[in-house]
């Protein structure tokens, strides 16, 4: 059946009475209460997951209502607003739907929203939608395009760079990893005849000469939409590039929460050497499951070019390696070679080119005790069958050794971080599925306020003892590879079938993400397959503001140098993408796991409903529990007790501030000060909402043309 649409006239008495507002308002309000949530109204697809995901990692409050959810709340005059002491208060300072018209024809509560953005000034968001005059645009079918954007290089218009999206240097290309498979879907179009509709972010519409819109401002009856017409998830680049912006937009840059880009680089085994990979027996000689005979270890170890080399990339690419080390390499070196180590020597000369972590003093497995006559190795046990540990007193020697002798050589060394080897005393499955109990004791004596973990072991940081672990992203460089031909060979083990000469593990699990329909050529594979596949998981954690580090070994920093054409993509990539005001930010470990422990306290803070934030005017009052991190997001020359809140990046002022308990009052600059007025004219229309959505392969199902009847 064919819908119908109808106009709803409100009068600006009309929309007074709509939303609870004193008599009088219309004419003589005082300046409205907007409280600093986001109101997301979802249909459970993913560009309204991918939104809730940002606001999610900002740390950005909201309150979502699913469309599909049995009970829902009624979006109704007196959810959006009411009265709070005589002022009117808005209960959200933005509305994001999942397209421009989600409800059924002539909807009460598309008419009450619509009335809500008019009376208060709210900007919405239609998270996805098609091209049509309804959204300011063109219907696509008109000189517009339609279908696959995979690939396609989109770019931030002028008004984008002078808006929302001023952090980015202008290109937003689309992922198209595998050609096999449709990445994302859109409309692009150019604005409707007479629509006051300002691109931000376009790209050319396929034979022809313009360019359409895929992201763009569009104003009518005197309310603001962000009319976004590409399908997306919350992985995928081009929205990790746009969703600050879209933040930004729906909130005119005054929110709660804040994240930035940040990239660390820890590399593992520094003085020590990595033992190398046997392409013949499949296996590492060395190391405890290689147990065939004739396994002799072939160590690959850092050189002084390498350190060189090192340095003249930090002072290239503007990022600081965290060197994670183990004493012992150059102790047993000298005392191997009448006291020569020119690595060593090499890298204390330029030790303050570098941040220094202690790593242990010999890399040992400071867990339980592993028996290794059998492959897998198990934990050894006792007469009576429990487990035995590696003693308290055997671990603390390990850090307080390597510590001395960092001490000793002047290493800018932060003594309260740690990294074991292998991440080892922490549990590791299926082995030893605790952690040992004699950690936490031999962490304590030492002052370890910051360990180290396998990310890929464990994700969530947590207390162990007096640490707070910080979870390290494992790159896909092996720690027994230096050469490319070395890496690939046993890339190629690990992922591909037993048929293939493969391990097998993508048989036994077909959830690996990584696995081979076919063996990698050897001299080609590393440059073609592994290298971008490793940059862009990485690229992608900075575009996500996740602050956790990534880590690699000192063996991927010589020989063939793997890791550099990796970390060079990240960085490189990144800064194409960028607009100088929103550099990597490059922490520390102890510093990265301070950010977490704020972030995990914020957001339960704000699920236990225990911070208020409003905006009157150009004052925003924060209140909070007293010792918790406030983390906000405001305009460059807001003030904070007459000084400068937080500290710039992407355009905006963003930090963190500790409550003392009591309300907290930031002063807006003039230029962002904004008066809702109730309007008297222009009312919202009731129309079509959008179709149901058919899936993308990579995506979700995308939403055709035109409209269903």
């Amino acid at each position: 059946m064919k819908r119908t649409t109808r106009t709803a006239v409100l009068t600006a008495g009309a929309l007074v009475a709509a939303l609870g507002l004193p008599a009088g308002t219309a004419h003589a309000a005082p300046t409205p209460r907007v409280d600093l949530r986001v109101l997301v109204v979802s249909d459970g697809g993913p560009a309204t997951d991918a939104i809730t995901a940002e606001l999610d990692t900002d740390g950005t409050p909201y309150t979502e209502i699913d469309l599909g959810a049995t009970g829902r709340p009624t979006i109704n005059a007196a959810f959006l607003a009411d009265t709070v002491l005589g002022v009117p208060r808005a209960r959200f300072q933005a509305v994001v739907l999942p397209n421009d018209s989600p409800f059924a024809a002539g909807s009460a509560e598309m008419a009450a929203l619509a009335a809500y953005e008019q009376t208060y000034a709210i900007p919405q968001v239609d998270a996805y939608t098609y091209a049509r005059p309804a959204a300011g645009l063109q219907d696509a079918a008109q000189g517009g395009y339609s279908g696959g954007v995979d690939g396609v290089r989109a770019a931030v218009t002028a008004a984008g760079r002078a808006g929302p999206f001023g952090y980015l240097d202008g290109p937003v290309p689309f992922e198209d990893n595998d050609p096999a498979v449709g990445e994302s879907y859109a409309y692009l179009s150019t604005p409707a005849a007479g629509a006051d509709f300002t691109p931000y972010v376009d790209a050319p519409i396929p034979g022809k000469t313009t360019r359409g819109s895929l992201v763009g401002e569009y104003r009518h009856d005197g309310r603001r939409e962000l009319v976004v017409t590409f399908v997306y998830n919350q992985y995928q680049q081009q929205f990790r590039l746009l969703a600050r912006g879209i933040v930004e937009w729906m909130t005119g840059g005054v929110h709660l929460g804040a994240t930035r880009n940040y990239f660390a680089v820890h590399v593992d085994d520094v003085f020590a050497s990595d033992d190398r990979w046997n392409s013949t027996l499949n296996c590492t000689p060395g190391d405890v499951d290689c147990t065939d005979p004739n396994a002799t270890p072939d160590p690959i170890r850092m050189t002084p070019a390498d350190v060189t080399y090192a340095t003249d990339w930090e002072t290239r690419q503007g990022l600081t390696l965290d060197l994670a080390y183990n004493a012992v390499g150059t102790v047993d070196q000298r005392a191997d070679n009448n006291g020569a180590d020119p690595l060593a020597d090499a890298l204390l000369t330029r030790k303050n080119q570098f941040r220094w972590i202690n790593h242990t003093y010999t890399h040992a497995f400071l867990g339980c005790v592993q028996n290794i006559t059998v492959v897998p190795w198990k934990c050894d046990t006792n007469v009576n069958g429990t487990t035995k540990w590696v003693s308290t007193a055997d671990i603390s020697t390990e850090i307080a050794d390597n510590r001395a002798w960092g001490q000793t050589n002047g290493l800018p060394l932060n003594t309260k971080e740690l990294v074991t080897g292998e991440h080892s005393g922490m549990k590791v499955l299926p082995q030893q599925p605790v952690d040992n109990p004699n950690l936490a004791l031999a962490l304590s004596l030492n002052g370890i306020t910051s360990l180290g973990s396998d990310n890929s072991r464990e994700p969530a940081q947590r207390q162990l003892g007096p640490a707070l672990t910080v979870p390290r992203y494992p790159v896909n460089v092996f720690y027994n590879a230096g050469r490319a031909a070395e890496q690939v060979d046993e890339y190629n083990w690990i992922y591909t079938k037993r048929a293939q000469g493969g391990s097998g593990i993508c048989e036994d699990n077909p959830a690996t993400t990584t696995c081979l329909p076919a063996p990698l050529n050897t001299a080609t594979g590393y440059a073609d397959r592994i290298v971008p596949l490793e940059t862009r998981a990485a690229l992608g954690h900075v575009l996500s503001g996740d602050p956790k580090p990534h880590f690699i070994h000192q063996s991927n920093l010589t020989e063939d140098r793997l890791a550099y054409p990796i970390l060079d993509g990240v960085l490189n990539g990144y800064r194409a993408l960028f607009a100088d005001n929103t550099p990597v930010v490059n922490l520390r470990m102890e510093d990265i796991g301070i950010e977490l422990q704020r972030r995990a306290a914020w957001q339960k803070a704000l699920q236990a409903g225990q911070v208020t934030a409003y905006r009157i005017g150009n004052q925003v009052t924060v209140q909070a529990p007293s010792g918790l991190a406030v983390s906000g997001s405001v305009p460059i020359g807001t003030t904070l007790g007459g000084a400068a809140f937080g500290t710039p990046y992407a355009g905006r002022l963003s930090g963190w501030n500790t409550s003392v308990g009591l309300p907290v009052t930031l002063t807006l600059p003039a230029s962002a000060t904004a008066t809702a007025a109730v309007t008297s004219s222009g009312s919202p229309t009731a129309t079509k909402p959008a179709p149901d959505t058919r899936v993308p392969a990579a995506v979700t199902e995308r939403v055709p043309d035109t409209a269903a009847n």
